[in-house]
């Protein structure tokens, strides 16, 4: 242990000096990294100072061209023309004293061509174009305008006269409906009436009805039978109203019971008069009151067969 001890204790020393070394080995090293670290924060702003040099260069190079003098052109020539920066310097004339107000009046006139951009060589073509197209666009909206205005102008005429012969033709229907309604009836009373009296083209119709011993209401909730002689007494008012040449009716009597069907013919003949009735019905009472009748019948073989009969013809060979 005693040789061991004496070998190991000049190597503690010698160890200890060297862990003395290395911490100023260590210390000197990070002095260095500091170091390093500054001369790059350093040369990062030597790089940075540069650029913002360079930078305000460009710029001042750029105002004094735009000063001096710059033409933009929207080609693919070069943007700026040509400067000789030093000879327009040389040819500035010497100035002693700056007007008042000089340089707010500069950087106005500096904004007013900013916002005007670059110079367009073809602007007086192209405005010639545009004022050409212009001119032609507001002739041809004038045009509309007037066609436009014509146009009202027709259309109010026609609503005027629709509404005037709407009326008149409502207001004979209207009569000629009272009076077939008490007729067909035997008495009460129908009526006509807009519902937008005020807007008659656009107003819809409404049919009030009263039959005898009945109060007012609408056709809506009439009987059936009803509801059929309030319609044939608006389908003759039409009819004598508007002089039509001919009508077809389709089993306008099928629910006429024999009271109300006589007074239908009654009306029929008077209509008839004036206007060529053609009936399809399958009533007997109905059928006496024509003057010819059409029918389809079934054969002896099983065919279909078309007769025709004339009833004067029948009278007169009887009589």
């Amino acid at each position: 242990m005693e040789s061991l001890a004496a070998l190991i204790g000049p190597t503690d020393v010698e160890l200890a000096a060297l862990e003395v070394e290395q911490r100023r080995l260590e210390k000197k090293e990070a002095q260095g990294r500091r170091a390093l670290q500054d001369y790059e924060a350093a040369y990062s702003q030597s790089l940075l100072g540069r650029q913002r040099c360079q930078d305000e260069l460009r710029n001042l190079q750029e105002r004094i061209e735009a000063d001096l003098e710059m033409v933009a052109v929207s080609t693919d020539w070069p943007r700026q023309l040509p400067l000789d920066i030093n000879a327009r310097l040389n040819s500035l004339p010497i100035v002693t004293e700056i007007p008042q107000g000089l340089e707010t009046k500069i950087r106005a006139l500096k904004r007013r061509l900013r916002r005007m951009g670059p110079v367009n060589l073809e602007a007086p073509a192209e405005y010639q174009q545009v004022l050409e197209r212009h001119g032609f666009l507001m002739g041809q909206v004038e045009d509309l305008e007037e066609a436009s205005q014509s146009l009202q102008k027709v259309v109010a005429e026609l609503n005027r006269l629709m509404e005037e012969k709407f009326l008149i033709t409502f207001n004979k229907v209207k009569a000629e409906f009272e009076t077939y309604f008490t007729r067909l009836f035997n008495g009460g009373e129908g009526k006509l009436v807009l519902t937008e009296p005020e807007n008659p083209l656009q107003s819809g119709v409404e049919i009030l009805a009263q039959p005898p011993g009945r109060r007012r209401q609408s056709i809506a909730i009439l009987s059936g039978g009803e509801r059929a002689l309030t319609s044939v007494a608006l389908t003759f008012a039409i009819l004598k109203a508007c002089d039509t040449p001919f009508c077809l009716l389709d089993e306008v009597d099928s629910r006429l019971d024999e009271i109300n069907l006589g007074r239908f013919r009654e009306a029929i003949k008077e209509l008839a008069e004036r206007t060529q009735v053609i009936i399809i019905t399958h009533n007997r009472l109905t059928l006496e009151s024509a003057d010819a009748i059409y029918g389809i019948t079934l054969a002896g073989d099983g065919t279909s067969r078309a007769l025709s009969l004339r009833l004067d013809d029948v009278k007169a060979k009887a009589s």
